[in-house]
Protein backbone atom coordinates (compact mmCIF):
# COMPACT_ATOMS: atom_id res chain seq x y z
CA UNK A 1 0.00 0.00 0.00
CA UNK A 2 1.32 3.59 -1.21
CA UNK A 3 1.65 6.01 2.09
CA UNK A 4 1.11 9.47 1.50
CA UNK A 5 5.58 10.11 1.96
CA UNK A 6 5.79 7.69 -1.00
CA UNK A 7 3.48 9.80 -2.69
CA UNK A 8 5.46 12.85 -1.73
CA UNK A 9 8.85 11.26 -2.33
CA UNK A 10 7.42 10.49 -6.07
CA UNK A 11 6.34 13.83 -6.63
CA UNK A 12 9.53 15.73 -5.66
CA UNK A 13 11.47 13.38 -8.07
CA UNK A 14 8.93 13.32 -11.10
CA UNK A 15 8.08 16.78 -11.30
CA UNK A 16 9.58 19.38 -8.47
CA UNK A 17 8.32 22.48 -10.72
CA UNK A 18 4.96 21.48 -11.11
CA UNK A 19 4.76 20.73 -7.25
CA UNK A 20 5.91 24.35 -6.34
CA UNK A 21 3.74 25.81 -8.57
CA UNK A 22 0.78 23.69 -7.00
CA UNK A 23 1.88 25.14 -3.65
CA UNK A 24 2.45 28.13 -4.90
CA UNK A 25 -1.10 28.74 -6.72
CA UNK A 26 -2.84 28.12 -3.30
CA UNK A 27 -0.61 29.91 -1.11
CA UNK A 28 -1.37 32.74 -3.50
CA UNK A 29 -4.91 32.37 -2.54
CA UNK A 30 -4.50 31.73 1.16
CA UNK A 31 -2.30 34.58 1.94
CA UNK A 32 -4.94 36.52 -0.50
CA UNK A 33 -8.02 35.32 1.87
CA UNK A 34 -5.88 35.82 5.48
CA UNK A 35 -3.41 37.97 5.35
CA UNK A 36 0.30 36.87 6.18
CA UNK A 37 -0.74 36.72 10.07
CA UNK A 38 -4.00 34.34 9.58
CA UNK A 39 -2.57 32.19 6.57
CA UNK A 40 -1.90 28.95 7.60
CA UNK A 41 0.26 26.67 5.78
CA UNK A 42 -1.36 23.98 6.98
CA UNK A 43 -4.50 24.78 5.09
CA UNK A 44 -2.00 25.02 2.41
CA UNK A 45 -0.73 21.54 2.31
CA UNK A 46 -4.30 20.46 3.01
CA UNK A 47 -5.62 21.59 -0.28
CA UNK A 48 -2.54 20.54 -2.35
CA UNK A 49 -0.66 17.19 -3.00
CA UNK A 50 1.62 18.18 -0.84
CA UNK A 51 2.68 18.06 3.36
CA UNK A 52 3.85 21.12 5.12
CA UNK A 53 7.06 19.61 5.42
CA UNK A 54 7.33 19.54 1.68
CA UNK A 55 6.38 23.22 2.10
CA UNK A 56 9.20 24.03 4.15
CA UNK A 57 11.33 22.24 2.11
CA UNK A 58 10.65 24.29 -0.83
CA UNK A 59 10.18 27.60 0.64
CA UNK A 60 12.27 27.53 4.07
CA UNK A 61 9.17 29.16 5.98
CA UNK A 62 5.74 30.77 5.83
CA UNK A 63 8.02 34.21 5.20
CA UNK A 64 9.58 32.80 2.85
CA UNK A 65 6.63 31.35 0.99
CA UNK A 66 4.77 34.48 1.61
CA UNK A 67 7.59 36.51 -0.48
CA UNK A 68 7.64 33.74 -3.31
CA UNK A 69 3.90 34.02 -3.65
CA UNK A 70 4.29 37.61 -4.03
CA UNK A 71 6.51 37.21 -6.70
CA UNK A 72 4.86 34.98 -8.59
CA UNK A 73 2.32 37.45 -8.21
CA UNK A 74 3.93 39.93 -9.52
CA UNK A 75 5.34 37.80 -12.62
CA UNK A 76 2.47 36.55 -13.87
CA UNK A 77 1.58 40.38 -14.90
CA UNK A 78 4.39 41.04 -16.00
CA UNK A 79 5.18 38.28 -18.32
CA UNK A 80 0.78 39.40 -19.38
CA UNK A 81 2.55 42.87 -19.83
CA UNK A 82 5.78 41.31 -22.27
CA UNK A 83 3.47 39.16 -24.08
CA UNK A 84 1.42 42.15 -25.55
CA UNK A 85 4.55 43.12 -28.14
CA UNK A 86 4.11 46.91 -27.55
CA UNK A 87 7.68 47.44 -29.47
CA UNK A 88 6.08 46.79 -32.72
CA UNK A 89 2.55 49.54 -32.53
CA UNK A 90 2.46 52.95 -32.91
CA UNK A 91 3.32 54.68 -29.07
CA UNK A 92 -0.37 55.78 -28.58
CA UNK A 93 -1.84 52.36 -29.38
CA UNK A 94 0.75 50.95 -27.51
CA UNK A 95 0.23 52.70 -24.49
CA UNK A 96 -3.79 52.01 -25.05
CA UNK A 97 -2.98 48.27 -25.33
CA UNK A 98 -1.42 48.45 -22.00
CA UNK A 99 -3.73 50.46 -20.08
CA UNK A 100 -6.91 48.25 -21.37
CA UNK A 101 -4.48 45.30 -19.80
CA UNK A 102 -3.80 46.74 -16.82
CA UNK A 103 -7.52 47.16 -16.29
CA UNK A 104 -8.65 43.88 -16.92
CA UNK A 105 -5.76 41.97 -15.33
CA UNK A 106 -6.58 43.61 -12.04
CA UNK A 107 -10.17 43.28 -12.31
CA UNK A 108 -9.99 39.20 -13.04
CA UNK A 109 -7.12 39.31 -10.58
CA UNK A 110 -8.49 40.37 -7.15
CA UNK A 111 -5.92 38.04 -5.38
CA UNK A 112 -3.09 39.83 -6.86
CA UNK A 113 -4.26 42.88 -5.40
CA UNK A 114 -5.23 41.70 -2.06
CA UNK A 115 -1.83 40.66 -1.91
CA UNK A 116 -0.21 43.82 -2.71
CA UNK A 117 -2.76 45.18 -0.18
CA UNK A 118 -1.32 42.85 2.58
CA UNK A 119 1.79 43.94 1.63
CA UNK A 120 1.46 47.68 2.29
CA UNK A 121 -0.54 46.65 5.66
CA UNK A 122 3.28 45.30 6.02
CA UNK A 123 5.21 48.12 5.17
CA UNK A 124 6.54 46.28 2.05
CA UNK A 125 8.53 44.89 3.97
CA UNK A 126 9.00 41.64 1.37
CA UNK A 127 9.03 43.31 -1.57
CA UNK A 128 12.19 45.45 -0.33
CA UNK A 129 14.01 42.48 0.61
CA UNK A 130 12.71 40.64 -2.68
CA UNK A 131 15.61 41.62 -5.67
CA UNK A 132 13.31 39.40 -8.54
CA UNK A 133 10.48 41.94 -7.87
CA UNK A 134 12.65 44.87 -7.65
CA UNK A 135 14.15 43.42 -11.64
CA UNK A 136 10.50 43.25 -12.53
CA UNK A 137 8.80 46.39 -11.97
CA UNK A 138 12.33 48.02 -13.27
CA UNK A 139 11.71 46.20 -16.69
CA UNK A 140 8.08 47.76 -16.88
CA UNK A 141 9.27 51.14 -16.15
CA UNK A 142 11.53 50.80 -18.89
CA UNK A 143 8.44 49.55 -21.39
CA UNK A 144 6.65 52.51 -20.65
CA UNK A 145 9.44 54.87 -20.89
CA UNK A 146 10.00 53.87 -24.18
CA UNK A 147 6.64 54.10 -24.90
CA UNK A 148 6.76 57.72 -23.93
CA UNK A 149 10.08 58.43 -25.93
CA UNK A 150 8.80 57.04 -29.10
CA UNK A 151 5.30 59.20 -28.74
CA UNK A 152 7.12 62.01 -27.91
CA UNK A 153 9.60 61.92 -30.79
CA UNK A 154 6.49 61.33 -33.18
CA UNK A 155 5.29 64.75 -31.52
CA UNK A 156 2.28 62.52 -30.53
CA UNK A 157 2.70 62.29 -26.46
CA UNK A 158 4.26 66.17 -24.96
CA UNK A 159 7.16 65.98 -23.94
CA UNK A 160 8.87 65.24 -20.50
CA UNK A 161 6.25 62.57 -19.55
CA UNK A 162 7.72 60.99 -16.45
CA UNK A 163 7.05 57.02 -17.06
CA UNK A 164 6.87 56.41 -12.95
CA UNK A 165 4.23 59.12 -12.71
CA UNK A 166 2.01 57.38 -15.66
CA UNK A 167 2.39 54.13 -13.88
CA UNK A 168 1.10 55.21 -11.00
CA UNK A 169 -1.63 56.88 -12.91
CA UNK A 170 -3.02 53.93 -14.79
CA UNK A 171 -2.37 51.27 -11.58
CA UNK A 172 -4.54 53.72 -9.34
CA UNK A 173 -7.56 53.46 -11.52
CA UNK A 174 -7.41 49.77 -12.07
CA UNK A 175 -6.41 48.80 -9.04
CA UNK A 176 -8.94 50.98 -6.67
CA UNK A 177 -11.86 49.14 -9.03
CA UNK A 178 -11.04 46.04 -7.04
CA UNK A 179 -9.64 47.45 -3.99
CA UNK A 180 -12.51 49.14 -3.12
CA UNK A 181 -15.34 47.10 -4.99
CA UNK A 182 -16.79 46.10 -1.20
CA UNK A 183 -16.65 49.69 0.47
CA UNK A 184 -17.99 51.12 -2.80
CA UNK A 185 -20.50 49.11 -3.46
CA UNK A 186 -22.22 49.43 0.03
CA UNK A 187 -21.74 53.08 -0.24
CA UNK A 188 -23.02 53.89 -3.97
CA UNK A 189 -24.36 50.44 -4.73
CA UNK A 190 -22.95 47.92 -7.09
CA UNK A 191 -24.16 48.99 -10.27
CA UNK A 192 -20.73 50.48 -11.45
CA UNK A 193 -19.28 46.99 -11.39
CA UNK A 194 -22.00 45.43 -13.89
CA UNK A 195 -20.27 44.17 -16.81
CA UNK A 196 -21.44 47.27 -18.93
CA UNK A 197 -20.46 49.84 -16.08
CA UNK A 198 -16.80 47.85 -16.32
CA UNK A 199 -16.79 48.40 -19.92
CA UNK A 200 -17.47 52.04 -19.94
CA UNK A 201 -14.98 51.98 -17.38
CA UNK A 202 -12.31 50.85 -18.70
CA UNK A 203 -12.87 52.56 -22.07
CA UNK A 204 -12.56 55.84 -20.02
CA UNK A 205 -9.94 54.57 -18.06
CA UNK A 206 -7.83 54.60 -21.81
CA UNK A 207 -9.08 57.51 -22.39
CA UNK A 208 -8.31 59.10 -19.57
CA UNK A 209 -4.28 58.08 -19.66
CA UNK A 210 -3.95 58.68 -23.46
CA UNK A 211 -5.60 62.76 -22.37
CA UNK A 212 -2.16 62.92 -20.17
CA UNK A 213 -0.37 61.77 -22.12
CA UNK A 214 -1.01 63.50 -25.51
CA UNK A 215 0.14 66.31 -27.00
CA UNK A 216 -1.55 69.73 -26.06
Amino acid sequence: MTTKNQEEKRSWKQDPEAVQRDILAVAVTEFAEHGLSGARVDRIAARTRTSKRMIYYYFGDKLGLYTRALEVSYQKVREGEASLELDHLPPAAALERLVAFTFDHHRNNPDFIRMVMIENIHQAEALAASKTIRDLNVAAIEKLKDICNRGEAEGVFRAGLDPVALHWQISAASFFNVSNRPTFSVLFGAEVFSETSQARLREQTVEAILAIAKQK
